[in-house]
């Protein structure tokens, strides 16, 4: 019987298009070009919110920045914050807003509007499809990437298409590597970020995460048999030889990045069944993240 998680991965193709269709109703409501946008999210959101980020700086839009919601310098001024949050719970995201409510207008993305997220943020976007039962973040979190790549101007069909793809390669070798370190380059940092956190919350599989050239300077050294580098895009040139040399297994894909984590979610499914792991309930964590006072 499949887990929870592994079906809501094989959702994320049709939540991908919904999301799409969404970005084009939620216009007015996002990001504008020429604006100068902060992106806050936690966990898996904050990784989202990377992505974008540098998306919509490559794509001319405008100065964007990342955040973890708990980190955002306050005393930086923006024509608008986008917060991240599955849940509409979060601590972080929640005083963030409270924060800086009346002088940033701000717009949240998440699967659950009739919560405290709604009182706090000046618009929200939802994206109640991708909601999920699972206490690891798959399909909210790609969907509202998918969501913010269309309103940048990006067809998500093909990207749709890629994930099907992903969702129909074969993961078990990959699922057998005992480490694998994820690398990146632009956008694809905070993929890779999001990759390595999938393995360790799924799996309890030791990962690590870079962007690609950091890759040489010193994480290098724990390449062996056995290990694999995945790649998110693009390798840069000479990595792969680098790679080759360690014994370590190089990971690298055609199918755009955003698919390719599809691919890696499935893998971290896998190697925690392999492991003898519920996916479905991860070690010490819970679906939201409510701090106590």
């Amino acid at each position: 019987m499949e887990s929870l998680t592994a079906l809501e991965i094989a959702s994320q193709p049709a939540c991908w298009e919904r999301a799409a269709a969404v970005a084009a109703s939620s216009a007015a409501a996002l990001p504008a070009a020429g604006e100068r946008v902060a992106v806050v999210g936690c966990g898996t959101s904050w990784f989202m919110a990377q992505a974008y980020a540098a998306l919509r700086e490559a794509a001319g839009q405008g100065e964007t920045d990342a955040f973890a919601a708990s980190e955002m310098p306050l005393a930086r001024q923006y024509d608008r914050l986008v917060a991240l949050s599955r849940s509409g719970t979060t601590t972080e995201v929640l005083g963030l807003l409270g924060e800086v409510r009346g002088r940033i207008p701000t717009v949240a993305l998440t699967a659950a509007p009739d919560t405290g997220i709604r009182e706090l943020a000046d618009g929200l976007v939802e994206l109640a499809f991708a909601d999920e039962e699972s206490v690891v973040q798959t399909r909210f979190a790609t969907s509202a990437l998918a969501l913010l790549r269309a309103s940048l101007g990006e067809d998500l069909a093909p990207v749709a298409a890629d994930a099907q793809a992903a969702l129909e390669q074969p993961v078990d070798e990959l699922a057998a590597l005992d480490q694998i370190t994820f690398v990146g380059t632009g956008w694809t940092v905070g993929l890779a970020d999001e990759a390595a956190l999938k393995m360790r919350e799924a799996a309890q599989l030791w990962t690590e995460s870079y962007p690609a050239m950091e890759y040489r300077h010193g994480p290098l050294a724990i390449g062996e048999p056995g290990r694999g580098v995945w790649v998110f895009g693009a390798a840069p040139p000479g990595l792969p030889a680098d790679v080759e040399r360690t014994g370590a297994r190089l990971v690298t894909s055609g199918l755009d990045p955003m698919a390719h984590l599809v691919l890696a979610q499935r893998v971290a499914v896998a190697a925690a069944e392999r492991r003898g792991l519920d996916p479905d309930r991860p070690r010490n964590l819970t679906r939201s993240v409510i701090l106590g006072g």
